[in-house]
């Protein structure tokens, strides 16, 4: 008896460490459900709902009151005209009901089949069952008063109107569709905005890191300046991107842009080139026609130059890591640099070339503010995400735009599982 003591010790302090863990770990998770999984599960809801922005505002009857009439003189008649109207464009509004509290003072003179007034201590409730109302539906309902004592427009308006119905929420209910979908795929640009996106994806990722591998196969060496160097090469990465944007927008600019004018002056160009307007140029070489695009170039090589920063700290960081005892003793074999950066600093830093490879794909896949602040998605260079912003509040179609972000997810994703599948490993 007395040996099991420890042991049922050790159970119970391991179930409190582990309750312990969980509930330090419990912020964690609720930001990730916060922040990550319930967007998530919200997009993909609202991918299967017929919804458009004005969806987002739920269908209401707006009331309007009016007076008319000489209030501030006793036994006049009086006015009172309700005005309403179903705010929703698509949905019926069932059922609907709406009371307004009237002065005790004043007398009903006629009233609706579909109106009552109800007498309370100190005022009268005047209720109207309206019933159903179709979208876009409007009507007026006017009430004819007599008071006995001078009255103030205030008087009226001293509570709002009382409002019941009963409507379908389009966010909230349980009818699905595929409409969206069927809508994205059938949609003749589909396929090419895929083309241009992948193309986009994939060669500014590449450039990116090949910039990155070059810039730190340099900054690896000893020299005077090193460190400033490295603080400019930062610089792209760090900047505000509306101010690199616009920076190369004028740059480039077919009027005025000093790049065009350069081009021109040194006689290799006859013309301006609209960098961020032309969509394809054709020019021969060794009798082929080629088709070039220049503003999705453009685009992919401000994305090589704005991100490359960053695969040039994380590169340049594995690196120096690299012991340098392997340099020497390959040079005093007769290795040349390029024998050693091929199967010394590659197999080493090949690892976090497929990490950099991974992220920068998924990042420059789902980039939207470089191409939509160089080319707003013409000419050429309308991806996925421009896609999404266009369906969703260009057309005002949230649904579509849900549903393409889910095809970008589920795409990211797929290509996620398979490129870690066969990612190779660094040696360290």
């Amino acid at each position: 008896m007395e040996a099991g003591k420890p042991k049922n010790l050790e159970g119970i302090l391991a179930r409190r460490e582990k309750k312990l863990a969980f509930l330090l770990l419990s912020p964690t998770f609720l930001l990730v459900v916060g922040i990550v999984l319930f967007p998530l599960f919200a997009n993909f809801w609202i991918s299967f709902k017929p919804i458009s922005l004005a969806d987002l505002r739920p269908p209401t009857i707006l009331v309007k009151e009016r007076i008319k009439g000489k209030l501030e003189q006793p036994g006049e008649n009086i006015r009172i005209e309700y005005r309403y109207r179903n705010s929703s464009m698509k949905y019926v509004l069932a059922d609907v009901v709406f009371d307004d509290e009237l002065p005790k003072s004043i007398e009903v003179l006629d009233i609706s089949q579909n109106c009552s007034v109800e007498e309370l201590s100190d005022a009268k409730i005047f209720r109207c069952v309206l019933g159903n109302i179709a979208p876009k539906g409007r009507g007026k309902i006017t009430l004819n008063v007599l008071s006995d004592v001078p009255l103030k427009k205030e008087n009226f308006s001293l509570t709002e109107l009382q409002t019941d119905f009963k409507t379908t929420n389009v966010l909230t209910s349980f009818d699905f569709t595929v409409a969206n979908y069927l809508k994205v795929f059938s949609a003749s640009e589909f396929t090419e905005v895929l083309k241009i996106t992948i193309y986009y994806t994939f060669f500014g990722t590449a450039g990116a890191l090949i910039l990155g591998l070059f810039a730190a196969q340099i900054m690896q060496k000893a020299f005077p300046g090193r460190s400033f160097v490295r603080g400019i090469l930062l610089f792209p990465y760090v900047a505000p991107v509306i101010a690199v944007a616009f920076s190369w927008v004028i740059l480039f600019d077919p009027f005025s842009g000093p790049v065009n004018a350069m081009l021109i002056e040194l006689g290799i160009s006859e013309k301006s080139i609209n960098f961020f307007g032309k969509r394809i140029t054709s020019f021969s070489i060794f009798g082929l026609e080629i088709n070039f695009p220049v503003a999705l170039s453009m685009v992919i090589l401000f994305e090589i130059w704005r991100y490359f920063p960053l695969s040039f700290l994380f590169i340049l960081a594995r690196m120096q890591s690299i012991p340098s005892d392997l340099y020497e003793a390959a040079e005093m074999d007769g290795a040349t640099p390029f024998q050693q950066f091929w199967f010394l600093s590659i197999p080493h830093i090949i690892g976090i070339l497929a990490v950099l490879f991974l992220l920068r794909f998924i990042w420059t896949f789902n980039k939207f503010d470089d191409i939509f602040l160089l080319t707003g998605g013409n000419a050429g260079t309308r991806t996925l995400t421009v896609n999404v912003y266009e369906q969703a509040f260009a057309i005002s179609n949230l649904g579509a735009g849900a549903a393409v972000a889910v095809i970008i997810f589920m795409f990211l994703l797929i290509f996620s599982i398979v490129f870690i599948k066969f990612t190779p490993r660094d040696e360290g």
